[in-house]
């Protein structure tokens, strides 16, 4: 069966510097993948290559084997692409419902001038998706009454909106607290089982990724080093070297803000598959 995404030989430099260096990887229908990396691996990058927001110096992206390089994010919407980011793009003034009948007035191609005119825009469907994401009880409230965890849940109902095929979500759990992102993933893989949606994942916590990804790509400097499954990732030899240091031998040690970007409290520990990170803080960068 054909990916449902296909990432070529992508490369994008910035001046002097390889940001993406020949990256590729596919995504397959109902997958939960990961992208990690430490810092200036070339995440970021290789996510606005995706979604439109940066041109590739070279290389393809292709959705269900069409180019979709050159579309800007809003048409990659109308393709059925969402995207989550590492700051909720929320709306706080109005009211949990609204902020969804706002995105599906935004699926559904009409301008935000109609708004005041729409607040009972598709009121079902709106409370669907809100009771996929468990905050139905919560319409009425206004956003910026939401607890942080709440708004993130909120996030990911608007973005399935549009009905996605793909969704890219930019570091999902930064700034929540362990209970809340793991919730939080294990809410966005429920979605992955039941409505076949495909996830493509930065994330900074290593116990959410090996606990939630179904494969895991690693990024170190510009390029993929590693791919495959958590346990194979976790005992890679390469992924060792750049999350644990070399020679350790499985060792507890401090992982510094320098190992991976914006963990911090973060351990190594060893499990029946290998040496894992967990990390029990993470501040949003």
């Amino acid at each position: 069966m054909m990916p449902l995404l296909q990432v070529q030989h992508l490369s994008k430099a910035f001046g002097g510097n390889q940001a993406v260096n020949d990256v590729s990887f596919d995504v397959h229908a109902g997958d939960m993948l990961a992208l990690i990396g430490p810092n200036g691996a070339g995440k970021s990058t290789t996510f606005h290559l995706i979604n439109g927001q940066l041109l590739p110096d070279a290389g393809e992206v292709l959705l269900n084997g069409m180019s979709i390089l050159g579309q800007t994010p809003h048409a990659l919407s109308r393709m059925g692409v969402s995207r989550t980011f590492q700051v909720a793009q929320t709306f706080a003034s109005l009211t949990v419902l609204e902020n969804v009948q706002l995105a599906l007035l935004s699926a559904d191609g009409l301008g935000f001038s109609l708004w005041r005119k729409a607040t009972q825009y598709r009121n079902a469907d709106a409370m669907h998706l809100l009771a996929q994401v468990q905050l139905d009880t919560q319409a009425q409230r206004p956003c910026h009454a939401l607890a942080y965890g709440d708004v993130k849940r909120l996030e990911l109902a608007m973005s399935l909106a549009n009905q996605p095929r793909l969704l890219l979500m930019d570091e999902p759990t930064a700034g929540m607290s362990p209970q809340e992102r793991h919730a939080l993933m294990a809410l966005t893989r429920e979605l992955v089982r039941s409505q076949g949606v495909s996830v493509l994942f930065t994330e900074h916590s290593m116990d959410v990724v090996f606990e939630h990804a179904h494969r895991i790509l690693v990024m170190a400097r510009g390029s993929l080093m590693a791919q495959g499954d958590p346990q194979s990732i976790a005992q890679h030899p390469d992924v060792k070297a750049v999350y644990f240091g070399r020679g350790t031998r499985g060792a507890r040690r401090a992982v510094s803000a320098d190992d991976v970007e914006g963990v911090s409290s973060a351990s190594v520990a060893t499990t029946s598959i290998g040496a894992t990170i967990t990390a029990d803080k993470v501040s949003p960068t």
